[in-house]
């Protein structure tokens, strides 16, 4: 069957899950999570046939991998989904007119997501759980890196749904070439919504091509603002966790702007990095502030490509400010609307900062490292959202459902 064939049973079989309870939708999403546990050497086994295909230097690899210890934290993530009331039904707004019209606002499914994303498995699930949660069904477009891993994923979801008696076709994966991807970008009438995730560039593509509306997200440029209130005790573990916790995730720390104040507290600052090897690309003062404080072969001198760059590796870039307002008006310039931190105990500082950084999560003392839909307590996430129409930060249950409008009359007609 072709791939429009494909996107027309996923629309036919969407309709189908307005009909299915919350409570057989939550035991089903608890099957595919204990699934996931059981069979979690038949995962690990297809990721490794997708990971011997990429070298281990490319920063997709931490992504693309999979682990016992990562695949617990989808089933728990899951079986979290499970326990979230459903957010379709509510009614969100509720008047009787002069006329006695009775008019309700009601939040109802999208109907079909697509999601294109590259070399994350893990997507796989989230974004199934969080669908079938909030009765949309998915289609899954995932990268040729992700292959074999993700038909392992979705075979397991088909096994579970039939057992339920649902209609597989409420999850499709589809081929991983281009002409796949040329379908859904331009299967309007068959698809809602469709979300990027992955690179800057893969974001870029599907929003300049798409004909069937397009939520972005995905693309982190994120900073961490040491003000001159810092504390450095504060801020070193948390420079340090925001960058290496999972360098190619897109809330990863990419650049440390440092007020020129606390220029001699920039070594203590950086010195935790270097157990991970973190090459640190630095402007001249800072550059000089850490010469001979960091090793030397992991310090280099920045260039203007260092400055506005995702890095999604082991690699950071710091400059020197000399206020808090430049520190604000460099971010809005250069980062991604993604998550921004300030350190500081000064709270006016904080409360400035909070105010005036244009990004879907804005911290302070706190590592860019908590954007995520299940730390936010939304139970996973479909992606962060970095634009400002419809979604913003970490999308998720209530993220991916619409509304429409329910009006009850008795007769009468309008002048």
């Amino acid at each position: 069957m072709d791939v429009r064939g494909q996107l027309q049973e996923v629309h036919h079989a969407a309709k189908s899950l307005l009909r299915l309870s919350d409570e057989k939708i939550a035991d089903v999403l608890c099957a595919v999570a204990n699934e996931i546990i059981a069979q979690a050497d038949t995962i690990l086994k297809a990721n490794e046939l997708d990971l011997s295909r990429m070298d281990p230097a490319n920063p997709k690899y931490d992504r693309l991998k999979l682990t016992h210890e990562r695949l617990q934290g989808i089933a728990a993530d899951m079986h979290n989904v499970a326990k979230l009331p459903s957010p379709v039904g509510k009614v969100l707004r509720e008047t009787i007119r002069p006329n006695g019209l009775k008019i309700k606002q009601v939040s109802v499914p999208f109907g079909v997501i697509g999601i294109i994303y590259e070399a994350r498995p893990n997507v796989s699930f989230d974004v199934f759980s969080l669908c079938l949660r909030s009765h949309n069904a998915c289609v899954l477009k995932g990268g040729s890196d992700a292959q074999e891993t993700n038909e392992a994923a979705v075979g397991i979801i088909h096994n579970v749904l039939k057992h339920f008696d649902i209609d597989t076709h409420v999850v499709k994966l589809m081929p991983a070439d281009r002409e796949a991807t040329a379908e859904l970008l331009h299967a309007r009438g068959l698809v809602d919504l469709i979300i990027p995730r992955g690179s800057s560039g893969l974001i870029r593509f599907v929003r300049d091509n798409a004909t069937v509306p397009v939520i972005e997200t995905g693309a982190g440029i994120c900073h961490t603002y040491f003000d001159a209130a810092g504390d450095v005790a504060k801020g070193a573990p948390l420079i340090h966790n925001a960058k290496t916790r999972r360098v190619s995730v897109c809330n990863a720390l990419d650049c440390v702007l440092l007020h020129r104040s606390r220029l001699a507290d920039l070594p203590a600052l950086c010195i935790p990095l270097a157990d991970n090897h973190v090459v640190i690309y630095a402007d001249t003062e800072s550059y000089d502030a850490l010469q001979g404080h960091y090793p030397a072969d992991l310090l280099q001198h920045a260039t203007p490509e260092s400055f506005g760059t995702e890095f999604l590796d082991y690699k950071m870039a710091i400059k020197t400010v000399s206020s808090l307002d430049e520190a604000i008006v460099w971010i809005n310039k250069v980062a991604s609307g993604h998550s921004e931190c300030i350190v500081t105990e000064d709270k006016v500082a904080a409360e400035k900062f909070c105010s005036e950084v244009d990004a879907a999560c804005v911290y302070w003392n706190a590592p860019t490292s908590f954007s995520d839909g299940a730390q936010f307590g939304l139970g996973a996430e479909i992606g962060i959202s970095t634009q400002k129409l419809h979604a913003r930060g970490p999308m998720a249950l209530e993220a991916i459902t619409t509304y429409k409008w329910m009006i009850e009359g008795e007769g009468q007609i309008r002048k």
